[in-house]
């Protein structure tokens, strides 16, 4: 009797423990891996979004999901270093922000079983991330930033009635920024714009080549570029000596009175789709069966700053008076 009492506790005991492990390895967490360029709001608020979506789908940070972030400060040299590093970590999904690092992680985990999502990308055919945008690739698709150029052009010129040549700075190297330009060119007859645009190779050569644009633009549009943006301050510094407004892709910089106006994506938003789309992968859908997304018009806002109008000269038209996108 007391064999069978002892033998039937050891039993319990090892019942217990395999329960345990069980249930140990259900509570298991999900390890995601983000990819970032560099620092940066429109960036930032990207992977904000991405795991608030993923919050909401079931995949809770510090609960079900644990992440490791990086990035290498907008220097190009080091992404392969920290998608390898990532990838030595065994996640079940990386999250690469800009077509850069899309691009590079591509290359370097193609054939790893590792599905990537991707964000702030503007277009991903161009870069052949995705062969089109109808589905993604092998083991990878994502969450464009899109902008809608028409609604652009339509609000400078709300802004600006009598300008006529755009101004586009923008840099050859990025594939997101040429892509941006011929459809910027695509779009600028129906709008009355004739564009003019200048590239800018790095960021020492802004002053001089911003300054290009004196007598040939009435207004410069600077594109969501990894290249312009960090620097946006160099770049409304020259426009306002050559006497030229800007309309910036990111309204941050409005918001401090660095640039006069804004139509800007929400980033916020274009994390959130990819969010969506991570959630989907993480349940098992093949990424290849999933299109890359496009930020709706109603991802779209305006936001004029009183103080940078008026340092750059430019009265906001009364018709915009009462758009409630005014901020001092």
């Amino acid at each position: 009797m007391r064999k069978l009492k002892s033998g039937l506790l050891s039993g319990l005991v090892v019942a217990g423990a395999l329960i345990a492990g069980l249930g140990g390895a259900a509570a298991e967490q999900i390890r995601i891996g983000i990819a970032n360029f560099g620092e940066h709001p429109q960036l930032a608020a990207s992977i904000a979004g991405f795991k608030k979506a993923l919050a909401e789908n079931g995949f809770v940070e510090g609960t079900d999901v644990v992440y490791t972030e990086s990035h290498t400060n907008f220097d190009a040299s080091l992404v392969p270093q920290m998608i390898a590093k990532l990838q030595a970590e065994q996640p079940k999904l990386i999250y690469t922000v800009t077509t850069p690092v899309s691009q590079i992680a591509k290359k370097a985990l193609a054939g790893s079983g590792i599905p990537v999502v991707f964000t702030a990308v503007t277009d991903p055919v161009a870069a052949k991330l995705v062969p089109s945008w109808e589905s993604g690739d092998e083991g990878m698709t994502g969450a464009t930033d899109l902008q809608d150029v028409a609604a652009v052009m339509e609000f400078t010129k709300k802004l600006l009635p009598n300008a006529k040549r755009f101004g586009v700075p923008y840099n050859p190297g990025e594939a997101n920024d040429v892509a941006l330009l011929e459809k910027i060119k695509e779009a600028a007859p129906a709008a009355g714009f004739e564009v003019v645009a200048v590239g800018v190779d790095n960021v020492n050569e802004i002053q001089q080549r911003i300054a290009s644009f004196a007598g040939k633009a009435d207004v410069i549009y600077t594109p969501a570029s990894n290249l312009l943006q960090p620097a946006v301050a160099a770049v409304s510094a020259a426009a306002r000596q050559a006497g030229i407004p800007i309309v910036n892709s990111d309204d941050g910089a409005v918001r401090n009175g660095v640039v006069p106006a804004s139509f800007a994506v929400n980033y916020d938003q274009v994390g959130m789709n990819a969010g969506k789309i991570a959630a989907e992968v993480l349940k098992g859908k093949d990424p290849k069966t999933i299109p890359p997304s496009r930020p709706a018009y109603a991802d779209h806002a305006p936001l004029i700053s009183k103080k940078a109008m008026a340092a750059f000269g430019v009265e906001i038209p009364e018709s915009m008076a009462d758009c409630g996108c005014i901020v001092d």
